[in-house]
């Protein structure tokens, strides 16, 4: 990968990691500056076989080599691997990158201090494949450097983009975190619906998902609003209006507004739970 030539730390061998490094290989890094450990035998030979990457004896080994972490572990272990890694991490102070979901910087940093520089990270699922889009926030004053090293192992799993407020990660959730499995329910519904008037279920499963691709990826590389580019099919009396009619009588957009609503606020309360039982385990 050019211009990346730190040796970055992975803690958690789970899906998001191994995405992350199958990324940062793809892009040109060099497997010898990535380092791994998950108490998962199984998962970290697997990653090991796959990526010929380092395998680290233990969390606070992988902390003093490396000089950029990951934290991808799930939240109910989050606590845990911080106890371990507090002490050589105050020491050497690497720059950590939080994908741990609801985790806030002020609850890591009561672990690792004020010192050690770390960034907060929403990632999604399509991520494993490489069409993901993760939004970060630091709470401190990134260098340049730092920016430009967070954006490059970032963007091994898609999209990078910047927020100016933590408390907007709750809202990157309920959106593109818990998204995906929004526009998943879209096209299973549109498939079924296209069995529903004569096609196979393999045939309507394409035309499906490529129509929810496709449409994507002209919101993305035209950059005109998704409204001019829905009228742009909509021609008067026609089939796409009869379609859209119904849609609207259902309050279909009212549904995904709400839904996303929802997914914020949970979130936001998980995260609060997450502070709790930490502040009870003190």
């Amino acid at each position: 990968m050019p211009g990346f030539s730190r040796k970055l730390g992975v803690i958690g061998a789970g899906k998001m990691g191994e995405a992350l490094v199958r990324g940062l290989l793809r892009a040109g890094a060099r497997a010898d500056l990535i380092m791994i450990y998950d108490p998962d035998p199984t998962r970290v030979n697997l990653m090991l076989e796959e990526y010929q990457v380092r395998k680290m004896k233990s969390n606070p080994e992988l902390i003093e080599e490396a000089e950029m972490v990951v934290l991808a572990v799930k939240p109910q272990v989050i606590n845990q691997v911080l106890q371990e890694i507090a002490e050589p991490a105050r020491k050497k102070k690497p720059l950590i990158i939080s994908i741990v979901a609801g985790v806030k910087l002020e609850s890591i940093r009561s672990f690792l201090g004020s010192e050690v520089h770390l960034v907060r990270v929403m990632p999604n699922t399509p991520a494993l494949i490489g069409e993901g889009i993760s939004a970060y926030y630091s709470d401190q004053l990134l260098s340049e450097k730092e920016q430009e090293q967070v954006k490059l192992v970032l963007s091994a799993l898609g999209r990078v983009v910047e927020l100016d407020k933590e408390e907007l990660l709750d809202a990157v959730t309920g959106l593109s975190g818990s998204g995906p499995a929004y526009i998943f329910v879209l096209i299973e519904a549109l498939a079924d619906a296209g069995v529903k008037m004569g096609l196979s279920r393999p045939l309507a499963l394409i035309l499906s998902a490529q129509t929810v691709a496709g449409a994507g990826k002209m919101v993305l590389e035209t950059a005109r609003h998704p409204g001019e580019l829905k009228d742009m099919v909509t021609s008067p009396g026609g089939t796409t209006i009869a379609g859209l009619s119904v849609l609207e009588e259902g309050g279909f957009r009212g549904l995904i507004i709400r839904a996303v609503e929802q997914a914020t606020q949970r979130s936001q309360e998980l995260g609060k739970l997450l502070t709790t039982d930490k502040e009870k385990k003190k």
